[in-house]
Formats: C-alpha cells, sequence, structure tokens
C-alpha cells in the first residue's frame, strides 16, 4: 500500500480530524479525504467513521501494523542516507534515565556531545531513524543475557555493563534494616509506576513469577531524582540500579538477592557507525 495513503491515514486517526491533519501535514482536507478514500478502496474496508472520526475495527487493526512499517520505512531511508553522507560532527547519543552509569559518563569525548534521554522503548526508533546516532537502554536481566529490544530496524547491540540492583525504601520502612530482600517477598508492596524512569514493573513481575506489584502512583517523567524523592516520601517502592539508588536523602538502598538479576546497560547502534559514533564504540566495547 502507498506509505503516503498510511501516513494520512495514522495522522488523521491520531488527531480525529481531517481538518487537523490537513495542517499538520500540509494538504488540503480535500486531499486528505481523498487519501483515506483512495486507502479503503484499495484495502476493500472502511478504516474511519467521519462523525465523530474515529478509526472502525479494521481501522484500528491498520493502526497496528502502520506504526511499525512506517518507522521501517524511516529507517530504511535514514540508513541509506547515513551511508551515503560524511559523518556529522558530534555526536547525539539518547539513553534512558539510568543507562548513562558512571562507565558510559566517563567514556563520552570532551565536546560535541548531545544526550538526549528518552523513554526506554524509543531509544531503539532514535536510533534507527537517524535522529540519535548512538542508543544506551537499560534493563532488568539475568546475569549476561541480552535485554529484549523492539524489532524496529536492523540495529546491532553491544553489552556495556552490569551492575546490582537495589530497592529504594524510606528510612523508617519496616524493611530498611535488611541486607537483602527477596523480589517475591514484596510482590503485595506499594509500588511507584514509573516506566520512563525506574525498571517497569512489568520486568519486576517477570523476575517475581509473573503476579503482584500493583503501583500505588504512578509518574510520567524521566527525571530520576523526582523518583527517588517520591519513594523516600513513603509513596511506593521502586527498583534502580545501585548506582542510582545509593545516597538517596531519606532513603535506604537494599540489595535485591533473589532472583539473581541485574541491571544491565547496551549500546544500540546501526551496522557500521562512523566519526564520533565510531570511536565511542570502540570505548564502550572495545570493537566497532
Amino acid at each position: 500500500m502507498d506509505p503516503h495513503l498510511l501516513r494520512t491515514y495514522v495522522t488523521v486517526a491520531r488527531l480525529s480530524s481531517f481538518s487537523e491533519a490537513a495542517r499538520t501535514l500540509g494538504y488540503t482536507q480535500s486531499a486528505v479525504s481523498q487519501h483515506i478514500a483512495a486507502l479503503e478502496q484499495d484495502l476493500g474496508a472502511p478504516l474511519l467513521t467521519r462523525r465523530p472520526v474515529a478509526p472502525t475495527a479494521a481501522g484500528e487493526r491498520l493502526l497496528e501494523h502502520a506504526g511499525p512499517l512506517l518507522l521501517r520505512l524511516d529507517a530504511a531511508r535514514a540508513d541509506v542516507v547515513r551511508m551515503a553522507a560524511a559523518p556529522e560532527p558530534g555526536l547525539t547519543l539518547a539513553v534512558a534515565p539510568t543507562a548513562l552509569g558512571p562507565r558510559a559518563v566517563a567514556a563520552l569525548p570532551a565536546a560535541g556531545v548531545t544526550v538526549r534521554v528518552l523513554a526506554r522503548d524509543g531509544i531503539p526508533a532514535a536510533v534507527a531513524t537517524g535522529t540519535a546516532d548512538l542508543g544506551l537502554v537499560d534493563g532488568l536481566a539475568a546475569p549476561s543475557d541480552p535485554l529484549r529490544l523492539p524489532d524496529v530496524a536492523p540495529l546491532t547491540t553491544h553489552g556495556v555493563d552490569e551492575e546490582p540492583v537495589c530497592v529504594l525504601l524510606p528510612t523508617a520502612h519496616p524493611l530498611a534494616r535488611r541486607t537483602g530482600l527477596r523480589l517475591t517477598d514484596l510482590a503485595d508492596a506499594r509500588w511507584l509506576d514509573a516506566p520512563d524512569a525506574g525498571l517497569p514493573l512489568a520486568q519486576l513481575r517477570a523476575a517475581g513469577g509473573g503476579h503482584g506489584f500493583r503501583p500505588a502512583l504512578r509518574y510520567e517523567g524521566t527525571d530520576v531524582r523526582v523518583l527517588t524523592a517520591l519513594s523516600a516520601a513513603g509513596h511506593g517502592l521502586t527498583l534502580l540500579p545501585r548506582s542510582a539508588a545509593a545516597g538517596v536523602p531519606g532513603a535506604v538502598a537494599v540489595p535485591v538477592t533473589e532472583p539473581r538479576v541485574v541491571h544491565r546497560t547496551e549500546l544500540v547502534c546501526t551496522g557500521a557507525p562512523r566519526g564520533a559514533a565510531a570511536r565511542l564504540v570502540e570505548v564502550l566495547v572495545g570493537r566497532v
């Protein structure tokens, strides 16, 4: 199917308006209507109701495919342009909030670096589409196990670092004096749901047997300091790499002893990084 028509459809569905989509895309409203009609004719099914503007059942199913398809097309274009062009001066590094550990910080060039803090799932897409030269992602894993990342394009990942994980507790918490904790013992505790700042609760459930870890408060941000302040104030527990959990005022970092899991950081790049990106890959993983 024509990707131009598909982009128009996704924009109309996202904005719930033909006129707003026309303004966003720089088309006339008539052109947007023609794009949608052509796509519906091609697929043989209505994709949108008109009043109100909303996806039909077939349209919802198409949206599930459209995002990955369009992202893959953007990634292909960026990959070819990247190969054909001279490497840009400087380096743009997309990072998850807790992925930029001390070792990665020490490896950064002295000048010419832009660090962009993104949600974890957005980092592979940023590297694939060329809005970032490299990415640093992190997550909970068994020692030496690779992370499971979205399949958005042919990307290469390298393990960069692994460190212990700790539960952050207020100093007055009954378990704050423990020398270690089992995740399963905390499944019914009050937790902070901060998928873009701390380690996501879904990863805790997977490590702790697939149940529990209900959120008491949701934090939709990327500032780890806000997350640790909320935890120290008693709004919920959070799991963090040891380096991020240590030294938080009003809180205690207690290591997780069971199951045997670590905070793993991986470098995400295209197949053949060049320039400053290649040099950073070499420093962090010893090869390009």
